[in-house]
């Protein structure tokens, strides 16, 4: 690998300390370099891999800015819990050592596509995601309904909060909080949980990553207005009203991530949840 760029978390990396050594060491080492803040980067396409400051919302930002490049990301961790970055930072300088040395694996995450369809028919851009893709209530002050169908065919309605349709890769973020399993990142299928349900018998169900997820916002009572918010990895935010709907599915694209030791997802699993 010759080509790098650094995007970083400015937030987490106070006078650019951790940035600046990273720098320092690749261009010792003879390798080009590059640096972003990570603000809607998009980096060259002949770039051999982004090395990405922060926590796991910066990798999730790089790995949407950079989704239809294919080049593959290596986290190193700032914040407090990483499981997408997975370099802790006193491990810095190991870390570039064995990348340099070409001791790594890339592991290769699926992500999610989502098309939004407006009640009048209309067709919104598709948007892809590599954790999740929440539809919540947002700002509305009483539970809305979610209207469940796969493949076409109802399943059923949730009342609730709102419902999350996570990746592997997304199953230890929010739909972990909100009761969901955890699975093995590198797994194909989709999981779908309701956040805060109105009812004793919801759950999390697991599906193939070949089906697809239609949720559509329920008109409800009269007095009330029936309004979510559907984000994208925690960001892109787009309201839908009664009557609209988004269909999600296993996307075309999927991230590159990069696995510099041996470290298995559960050692990691263990040593977060040991924390």
């Amino acid at each position: 690998m010759e080509r790098f760029c650094i995007i970083t978390n400015q937030f987490k990396d106070e006078n650019n300390y951790m940035t600046d050594r990273v720098l320092n060491y690749l261009r010792k080492a003879k390798k080009t370099v590059c640096t972003k803040e990570n603000d809607g980067i998009q980096v060259a396409d002949d770039t051999d891999c982004i090395i990405v400051l922060g926590g796991d919302g910066t990798l999730l930002k790089a790995a949407r800015d950079n989704r239809k490049s294919g080049i593959p990301l290596m986290g190193i961790n700032l914040g407090t819990l990483g499981y997408l970055s997975s370099v802790e930072k006193e491990n810095m300088e190991e870390a570039l050592k064995m990348l340099l040395k070409g001791n790594f694996q890339i592991e290769t995450r699926m992500m999610l596509a989502g098309i939004i369809t407006l009640k009048s028919g209309e067709k919104k851009d598709e948007i892809h995601a590599l954790n999740d893709i929440v539809i919540s209530r947002g700002g509305i002050p009483h539970i809305v309904s979610f209207r469940i169908s796969i493949n076409g065919h109802y399943l059923n309605t949730y009342h609730a909060d709102g419902v999350i349709v996570s990746t592997p890769t997304g199953s230890t973020s929010y739909n972990l909080s909100a009761g969901g399993p955890i699975v093995e990142p590198n797994a194909r299928l989709l999981m779908l949980t309701p956040i805060c349900p109105h009812t004793l018998n919801t759950r999390s169900i697991v599906f193939s990553a070949n089906d697809k997820v239609t949720i559509r916002v329920d008109e409800g009572k009269k007095e009330d207005i029936q309004r979510a918010v559907v984000n994208f990895d925690g960001e892109e935010s787009i309201i839908l009203e009664a009557g609209d709907e988004i269909t999600i599915r296993e996307s075309e694209l999927t991230t590159k991530i990069m696995k510099l030791d041996d470290i298995s997802f559960l050692g990691t699993l263990h040593k977060k949840m040991a924390e």
